[in-house]
């Protein structure tokens, strides 16, 4: 743009997502970059970005918590950041508006329940019903088994199994948000990986691919909505009688379930396809803490000993 003393803040930041942020993240992301966009233009949609001083951008924030929790403001801020820090390297702005700010939000709503124990996922397990043909609860089974986040599942393909050594491969994604769905890239390097079935599971996919294309994802027979699976599993949750969790909850419940059972936090986070261990620690905070209590119960009981 030629007028740079003219230029507005949202204007520059569409401009910067354009510059550095197109082209060089995930389409997912990017689409929470230009969501920041959007309401940057409706809160500010005057404000000059050679005039964004700490009261300015502080003030900007405010309107943006006032709709928004704590977390979902702190995400914003961070866009924004990177964008204004930019601005002052090229002398747009002279100094840091971001400085001190201070982070608000409105309470937080009621935390759903993030995963369930080893005793109600079996009567969850229970519930399923797995006919001759793929349907939303083998999918809800192979999440539950797997871990796998759900465009991971969703992009399964027969040629993914290999039944010799009970291995699933993820290598892909489904893009479940678009109207005509297709694969794209897992969300990173490390979301390339094998995954261990156990031998029940094994047995059941076998069967079940047995004469499909192998090339073809299992559970694409049209469009598949995220609400729809949840809605399933939500009624499955009740008719089984335990704590309602969604999709991403059962992903929760089997890195928990594997932990509580003594697997190595490198283990889940090479499983879940966690870009490194920081990341599930990060995540599963409370269940290591609860795990390190328990441990240091055995180490006092041991060292007692002698």
């Amino acid at each position: 743009m030629s007028n740079r003393k003219g230029l507005l803040f949202h204007e520059y930041f569409l401009e910067w997502i354009e510059l550095y942020k197109v082209g060089a993240v995930r389409e997912v992301t990017l689409s929470k970059y230009q969501m920041s966009y959007t309401r940057l233009k409706e809160l500010a949609p005057d404000v000059l970005l050679k005039n964004i001083d700490r009261r300015e951008y502080q003030r900007i924030l405010n309107k943006y918590a006032e709709t928004h929790e704590k977390q979902t403001t702190m995400d914003f801020h961070h866009q924004l950041k990177g964008a204004l820090l930019d601005a002052m390297d090229e002398n747009l702005i002279p100094t840091n508006p971001t400085r001190k700010v201070v982070i608000k939000g409105k309470i937080p709503r009621k935390k759903k329940t993030k995963y369930i124990s080893q005793f109600d996922l079996q009567k969850l397990l229970d519930e399923l019903f797995l006919p001759t043909f793929f349907n939303h609860d083998w999918l809800i089974l192979l999440i539950a088994k797997t871990g796998l986040r759900f465009s991971e599942a969703l992009a399964v393909t027969p040629s993914d199994f290999n039944f010799a050594y009970q291995t699933l491969s993820i290598s892909k994604t489904w893009n479940y948000k678009e109207v005509n769905g297709h694969f794209q890239e897992t969300k990173n390097h490390s979301s390339k990986r094998h995954i261990q079935l156990d031998w029940k599971t094994t047995m059941q996919f076998a069967q079940m691919v047995e004469g499909l294309p192998s090339h073809h994802p299992i559970f694409i027979n049209g469009r598949v909505f995220n609400s729809t699976v949840n809605h399933r599993l939500k009624r499955l949750c009740e008719k089984a009688d335990v704590p309602v969790i969604s999709i991403h909850g059962l992903r929760h419940t089997h890195a928990s379930l594997l932990l509580f059972a003594g697997v190595s936090i490198a283990s889940v986070a090479r499983r879940l396809g966690h870009a490194n261990m920081t990341t599930t620690q990060q995540i599963y905070l409370h269940i290591i803490q609860e795990l390190e209590n328990q441990d240091n119960d055995k180490i006092m009981r041991y060292l007692s000993n002698f």
